[in-house]
């Protein structure tokens, strides 16, 4: 008799059948030791670039471009150069292993685009990091027609951090996909790499001081504004992709750690190179110039120009504690505004506090203006970082089952 269900429906047993999938067996112990290993090296590659773009943002701000083959440059393609051998290498290796295979000798969690083959992580990492490698001829042949780097927002260096954001977006699905979820190895390589973009998008925000510091008013809060928009993509989904409630703290102590290796790697550098500056000349060529702006502000601060943002890397650490709290997990919309706040507070008690901004402090209507838009950036970038963490968990976890899910054509 078949057995009854609940509601009174009855069950039809039928003999069990393998689920269709489109690969093949389990990955070989091999293959997995490779992805780990290259995942590592991508993650340590990557920190060594941005090593060389905070170098290479001090050298241009107090020396100059010189040459493309300056120290900073060696050591940002260095690094970018080990990205692209590495992403790109997984993906060859893989389809020449596979090669003569035919469908049969293909291997779980892999697709095959232009020819290649890997899985989705290396895939994403590798057209991610191509769009950077495009971006350095594009880079060179702005300076040729615009000369000295006036600022980061031009096309070339945007392009550039669109890459290198995108290479990073690979890695997390990389640490997905070769570990097990209760891997102590996913949890590290899943917080190194929300480090690694948080401090991207951080470093893209670096000229809206600039502009608090031409423009004040409501722009006085531009940075707290902007970083209201992206920053919480990284710290809440880098909170929902770990499981843990803490996560946004360890991403911004990971950040400060790299972030002052990389400082003292820099001090290092130009005391070993001593290189001639003529940043006088071309602040000479243009007296409102971004960099001429920056000996503005630092002058009046009775800093250095050009020195690293390590303050504001405590401003961020103290609203990921306030995120923490919250629990973005759980509460990811919650946790954006509570952490804009708090950012939008420190950043603004930091800014007045500092000589050159002082003068530029806008009044209660023009702040509350500033916060509100602070408040909406952050609800929204909540909303967009739950939906990209569920968009990455489900397909990581199809791939996982080996079947299409969900199935097309249904919920």
């Amino acid at each position: 008799m078949a057995p009854r269900l609940e509601g009174g429906c009855r069950a039809t047993l039928t003999p069990a059948r393998p689920l269709a999938t489109s690969v093949g067996t389990t990955p070989t112990t091999d293959v997995l030791a490779l992805r780990r290993a290259a995942l590592w090296a991508l993650l340590a590659a990557k920190m060594l670039a941005s090593w060389g773009v905070g170098w290479d943002i001090q050298w241009h701000v107090r020396i100059g471009r010189d040459s493309f083959w300056i120290p900073p440059h060696v050591m940002t393609y260095a690094g970018v150069s080990l990205v692209v051998l590495l992403s790109f290498g997984v993906l060859v290796w893989e389809t020449v292993g596979l090669r003569g295979a035919g469908d049969a000798g293909r291997r779980p969690r892999t697709i095959r685009r232009l020819g290649l083959t890997g899985t989705r992580g290396f895939h994403v990492a590798a057209w991610g990091i191509s769009v950077t490698v495009l971006a350095a001829p594009i880079d060179a042949l702005w300076h040729r027609l615009f000369g000295l780097d006036v600022t980061l927002w031009s096309p070339p260096h945007l392009l550039g951090f669109l890459g290198g954001l995108i290479n990073t977006v690979g890695c997390l699905l990389i640490a997905r996909e070769a570990y097990p979820e209760a891997s102590r190895a996913r949890l590290a390589a899943l917080v190194v790499s929300g480090a690694w973009l948080y401090g991207t998008l951080d470093r893209i925000l670096e000229p809206a001081s600039l502009v608090a510091y031409q423009h004040g008013g409501i722009r006085f809060h531009t940075y707290a504004m902007l970083a209201a928009l992206v920053l919480p993509l990284t710290l809440v989904g880098t909170a929902r992709l770990t499981g843990r409630r803490w996560a946004p703290i360890a991403v911004l102590l990971v950040l400060s750690a790299s972030g002052l290796a990389g400082r003292e790697i820099a001090r290092v550098g130009f005391a070993w190179v001593r290189p001639v500056s003529v940043i006088g000349e071309e602040i000479a060529k243009d007296p409102t110039s971004p960099i001429a702006l920056a000996h503005e502000i630092a002058r009046k601060n009775r800093g250095a120009p050009g020195s690293p943002r390590g303050v504001w890397t405590i401003v961020g650490l103290l609203p990921a504690v306030v995120m923490a709290a919250v629990d973005a997990r759980r509460w990811s919309v919650a946790a954006s505004l509570a952490w804009a706040v708090a950012l939008f507070a420190f950043s603004a008690a930091g800014l007045a506090r500092s000589p050159a901004f002082q003068v530029m402090v806008p009044g209660p209507v023009e702040t509350g203006v500033a916060l509100a838009v602070t408040a909406g950036a952050a609800a929204l970038s909540g909303l967009m970082a739950r939906r990209v963490c569920d968009l990455l968990s489900d397909g990581v976890r199809s791939r996982r089952r080996g079947v299409d899910w969900p199935p097309r054509g249904g919920p």
